[in-house]
């Protein structure tokens, strides 16, 4: 299971896209290439939108991977936006790096480089915006944390949701069966959360959107 909408839809709503520039094409086609996982192109442009419409001051993204999303992310947000990302692994700062300084937003975003678990309790000012897109089984410690930084009327946009599908169904490969379970039990913590109003969105693989009372 890969796609919420049939292929049909699917390269209907595709024709649709704004065409992208060429570093945000390299990107793309490197990490579908290189299998790193990076946001779908329809969640992407639904994040970029939000982005638009928040006008967030201070973002806050955990796992970074290559700055795709950190880019888009930058693009889209005002002049004296910052954009803070975190990110353990050596090869994707690395390349992260690269890829930022060739975008030109190197004034707006800045890498944290270490595990998020150690980064985040260390961070003091709030955030308008978090988005969460790290390893599925630390989702649930990643979010206490990103609401204790979230201000008052944040947003908290969080990905894979569906998993693939997977969250949904019963059938689910040995290799996917840990990681759906484990974001099956996160969606009903995240819905019930008191102190969000919270969705979940059949966008990409699964959007997550909470904003905070």
């Amino acid at each position: 299971m890969t796609s919420i909408l049939t292929s049909s839809q699917n390269r209907y709503l595709e024709s649709f896209r704004t065409q992208q520039d060429e570093l945000i094409s390299e990107m793309e086609t490197f990490a579908h290439e290189n299998k790193i996982p990076i946001l779908s192109w329809d969640a992407v442009e639904f994040l970029e939108q939000l982005i638009k419409i928040r006008k967030p001051k201070r973002i806050l993204e955990i796992g970074t991977a290559i700055a795709y999303s950190s880019i888009r992310i930058a693009r889209s947000a005002g002049r004296k936006c910052l954009v803070h990302t975190i990110e353990k692994s050596a090869n994707n700062i690395k390349l992260a790096k690269e890829y930022i300084s060739r975008s030109g937003y190197e004034d707006k975003i800045e890498i944290f480089e270490g595990d998020a678990f150690e980064v985040m309790p260390q961070l003091k000012k709030k955030y308008d915006f978090i988005f969460l897109d790290a390893d599925k089984e630390d989702y649930r410690r990643l979010f206490d944390y990103s609401l204790i930084l979230l201000k008052t009327n944040g947003v908290i946009f969080i990905d894979n949701l569906l998993w693939h599908g997977y969250a949904a169904v019963k059938k689910v490969p040995p290799n996917y069966r840990n990681s759906a379970k484990n974001i099956r039990e996160f969606n009903h913590f995240f819905m019930a959360q008191p102190n969000l109003h919270t969705t979940i969105l059949p966008i990409g693989d699964g959007i997550g959107l909470g904003i905070k009372k």
